[in-house]
């Protein structure tokens, strides 16, 4: 809605004029690009009057009867090239949109600009957006793509790190939350456990919430905003967690479809990216493997399939995509067959209208073409993405990882020795070793003994295994040890379910032999239970010391005691050092 509201030149877009839209460029920096293309695809900017939409670091040329709407972050080398297009004139009017705030030096920097190249007319507003965080779902955003590495874990985790450098990543992150709930219209209530990045994260966003909330002429929560109305009167609660309390999970290896295409597959801003192998051209001896195809496909809120089973079980996917396929094609050849009793060849909607009521049935079927289309192209993205999911689950032993990880984090008993696992050569890359051994490792109430451990390492290293991320480890655990007791994940173990029924039978199109049909049982991971404690007011050792955080209290408080002992209606968790799909996809089973 935001988005829209800028592209329209910051006023809110009318529902149903019927004028044309007026004709605009877009100039949009990375960040920006990365904000807008997760929402809004190039038909969408079409029909909102974007006719070009280019980087602002590109060659542009000048358009000097359009007006350009700029979508920026205020940085010293935007603002330079933001000058230099008005003193080469090169559109009819500027509407300037930072993503973040701009300082009041780098507005003047601009205002100089525009006085020296005699455009000050033509800069028509200039606007701080706070829309400094990418949304990828209608309830999933994310801090940033450009330089995530910035605000990751390793990051905020270095050992050498100067508390400079931490004010900075701690500076970015709260930016971005403001930026969110600015955009939300919602002041939060804060929870954070202690001692942790989280902490410091509460602490700024705060002070800041507060400052704003505090200079009334210029406080962004006041008034119209656009989350005015998109809350009950009840406020949110923003739950602040801090990733070392559970490092198993991101390690785990996943059975989830959406959690999958993420882990095996190059998937950024809802956008997977496959290599397609094409096979080996002619069969002569002298025949040069074919280059591999790049493709690259939109998983979107708009595809119904994706919506409906990115939580899946894998299995359940394939089988789905099955029957999607099967339906399908019935319905192709129903087309087909009207077609072809009514002697109607090619698409001639002229000679069908013309045979009236006894082929209502035919127009149906023929007016549901665009539909069966799109449901063609669907079944056929999610096909190829599933089989190049189902080729990494086959070469890694992706379902035994699974089944195997899950033993372990709920201390059940275990069918195959570890040591097995990490040297039998077939399985897994040597960095699914390392996710394995460190979540045993991490879950484990007795570390192994020296002797135990030099085995496992000499494994490890035979199997081509970095020995880094244990060293990293086995010092965060000592560190931890002191501070909590291990984390329990409940004791379930996924069931396997005899062989894949439709799967199996020769027509599929996934070969699924030898994977496992794997379920999942419900349990909560951490997070959610973390989320749960502090939504329903439980009292739980595990979050009992949680700070309490209430920016629109004159006094900042510092208490764990939490003003109103209501359970929430809506909760924001932000994990500092990085969520990942599992959690987000045991966050929605929860609230399901």
């Amino acid at each position: 809605v935001a988005l829209k509201r800028m592209l329209n030149f910051n006023v809110p877009p009318v529902k149903n004029s019927t004028g044309e839209p007026v004709w605009k460029v877009l100039i949009y920096d990375r960040f920006g690009q990365d904000i807008i293309s997760p929402l809004l695809s190039v038909k969408e900017l079409r029909d909102m009057g974007i006719t070009l939409h280019l980087l602002l670091h590109s060659d542009r040329d000048a358009i000097p009867d359009v007006p350009a709407v700029y979508f920026v972050m205020p940085t010293e080398e935007n603002i330079d090239r933001m000058c230099q297009d008005l003193r080469n004139q090169l559109y009819e009017s500027y509407y300037l949109n930072f993503i973040s705030a701009i300082s009041r030096s780098k507005l003047e920097d601009i205002a100089n600009a525009a006085i020296g190249a005699n455009a000050v007319t033509q800069v028509a507003k200039v606007f701080d957006q706070y829309l400094n965080f990418i949304t990828l779902e209608d309830d999933m955003f994310v801090l940033c793509n450009q330089n995530k590495e910035l605000v990751s874990y390793r990051a905020i985790n270095r050992p050498d790190i100067t508390d400079t450098e931490m004010e900075t990543i701690m500076d970015t992150i709260v930016d971005s939350l403001f930026c969110f709930f600015v955009t939300l219209g919602a002041i939060p209530i804060i929870r954070c456990s202690r001692g942790t990045a989280a902490e410091m994260v509460a602490v700024k966003l705060d002070k800041k919430l507060r400052e704003n909330l505090r200079d009334a002429r210029n406080s962004l929560f006041t008034g119209d905003t656009l989350g005015a109305g998109q809350f009950s009167f009840q406020r949110p609660l923003l739950v602040l967690v801090d990733r070392n309390i559970d490092l198993a999970t991101p390690l785990h290896h996943t059975w989830t479809y959406q959690a999958l295409v993420h882990d095996v597959l190059d998937f950024h801003l809802n956008r997977v990216n496959l290599e397609e192998s094409t096979g080996m051209e002619g069969s002569s001896a002298g025949a040069r493997p074919k280059k591999k195809n790049k493709k690259s496909y939109d998983l979107t809120a708009s595809d119904k399939f994706w919506q409906k089973h990115k939580g899946s079980p894998f299995p359940e996917v394939a089988e789905s995509v099955q029957q999607e396929l099967e339906s399908y094609r019935a319905q192709e050849d129903e087309v087909k067959r009207l077609k072809s009793i009514m002697g109607i060849e090619g698409e001639d909607e002229g000679a069908i209208s013309m045979l009236s009521d006894n082929t209502a049935k035919l127009t149906s079927a023929v007016s549901s073409l665009p539909e069966l289309l799109e449901k063609k192209r669907l079944i056929d993205l999610h096909t190829n993405v599933a089989t190049a999911v189902l080729e990494h689950i086959k070469s890694r032993k992706l379902d035994v990882y699974f089944e195997y990880e899950e033993k372990i984090m709920s201390k059940s008993t275990l069918d195959k020795s570890l040591l097995d696992m990490i040297s039998d050569p077939d399985a897994g890359t040597p960095e699914d070793k390392m996710r394995l051994f460190l979540i045993y490792y991490i879950s484990s109430a007795q570390a192994p003994s020296e002797i135990d451990l030099e085995q496992y390492k000499k494994a490890l290293m035979d199997a081509g295994c970095n020995l880094a991320p244990l060293s990293y480890i086995k010092q965060w655990k000592a560190f931890t040890k002191m501070a909590s007791a291990p984390t329990s994940y409940g004791n379930t173990t996924p069931k396997p379910l005899g062989l894949f029924s439709r799967v199996m039978n020769t027509g599929s199109q996934f070969v699924m032999e030898g994977v496992k049909n794997l379920v999942l049982k419900q349990q909560n991971l951490p997070v959610t239970r973390i989320l749960d404690n502090l939504m329903e007011m439980k009292s739980n050792p595990e979050t009992d010391d949680y700070r309490y955080f209430d920016p629109k209290m004159l006094r900042g408080s510092d208490s764990s005691v939490p003003r109103n002992k209501n359970p929430f209606q809506e909760a924001i968790v932000f994990v500092v050092g990085g969520g990942n799909y599992i959690e987000y996809q045991n966050l929605i089973d929860y609230i399901k």
